[in-house]
């Protein structure tokens, strides 16, 4: 009696599912679903608000930054350039020491986010993958150290910084920007780290590898993306880093950008706003390169470790 039960109701869900072919829009997904209206107010016009909102300021900048000082005073047009002009970037680039800041900048950068990266590897290997005793505990305690502010550790840092004469020397950012880049990378890589399957290590293990075998041979190449994107927020926070490169650098030919557009360009009570936006401008532009090359690692990585 099962068989003609099972045949008597196979034919039925064929029909149905026939049927739902044929009253269904030609489409993916939900879009059938979505008229014409309600995806123009449901998915255009958030997007659009969204980006007025973030383009906003680099407009607003590169358009300070074409303006005659006559226009920068005239609020009859802020909205636009009548007469465009190169001068505040001549004065910017030629007439101040902008192009060492960026090169001090950068090396800073690319130095502790190299330190940072390699610190984090190495404790989000020995938190995941080790497995001791106590590893949950210490790995939930690396991720509140990156909850203490920057403005409270900078007072005991300097300190330090004054007593290993450090003071007014880039060594000083390279070595204190790790305390606020390690805990971060740290958890993210943890979290990576998770996604990679144990069987590989326990395999590795097996045929005798080592510990640094496996990390450098197994688990870093599998983690690119995971490094990429600890790379991309540790550069990133290095570069726009504000209070230590205040605090631990006084001369001007080793500031760094931010630092160095904000108190070489402000006179007493005049501000130089086209050289100001032209350098916030130019001092942007290496960030969003790096992440233009390498947004589609940094989304899938934070990803991977958003799901763990």
């Amino acid at each position: 009696m099962a068989e003609p039960i099972s045949q008597s109701v196979a034919p039925a869900e064929g029909l149905v599912g026939r049927w739902r072919q044929r009253k269904r829009p030609q489409g993916e997904g939900m879009d059938y679903l979505i008229s014409t209206e309600k995806r123009f107010v449901m998915v255009y016009l958030p997007v659009a608000l969204f980006l007025i909102v973030l383009l906003f300021p680099f407009y607003w900048m590169g358009l300070t930054s074409i303006k005659p000082n006559v226009e920068l005073i005239d609020q009859s047009n802020p909205w636009w350039v009548r007469n465009p002009t190169l001068a505040h970037y001549y004065k910017l680039i030629f007439e101040t020491d902008y192009p060492w800041w960026m090169l001090n900048t950068m090396i800073v950068s690319v130095a502790a986010t190299l330190l940072s990266v390699a610190a984090s590897v190495m404790a989000a290997y020995a938190v995941v993958r080790v497995r001791f005793k106590g590893s949950d505990t210490v790995g939930g305690l690396i991720f509140l150290a990156y909850l203490v502010p920057p403005s409270i550790l900078f007072i005991p840092l300097a300190l330090i910084v004054f007593q290993y004469g450090l003071f007014d020397s880039p060594l000083a950012l390279i070595l204190t920007y790790p305390t606020i880049l390690i805990p971060f990378c740290t958890w993210l890589l943890m979290g990576y780290f998770k996604s990679i399957p144990y069987e590989l290590e326990e395999c590795a293990l097996i045929d005798g590898a080592g510990r640094w075998q496996i990390l450098t041979k197994i688990i870093l190449p599998l983690a690119i993306p995971g490094l990429l994107s600890a790379g991309i927020f540790a550069f990133t926070l290095c570069w726009n880093e504000f209070i230590y490169a205040l605090t631990f650098i006084s001369s001007s030919e080793n500031k760094t950008v931010p630092v160095a557009v904000l108190s070489e360009l402000v006179e007493g009570d005049v501000y130089h706003w086209g050289a100001l936006m032209a350098g916030a401008l130019l001092g942007s532009l290496p960030v969003a390169l790096v992440y233009s090359f390498f947004v589609d690692h940094y989304v899938s990585s934070m990803t991977g470790a958003v799901k763990e």
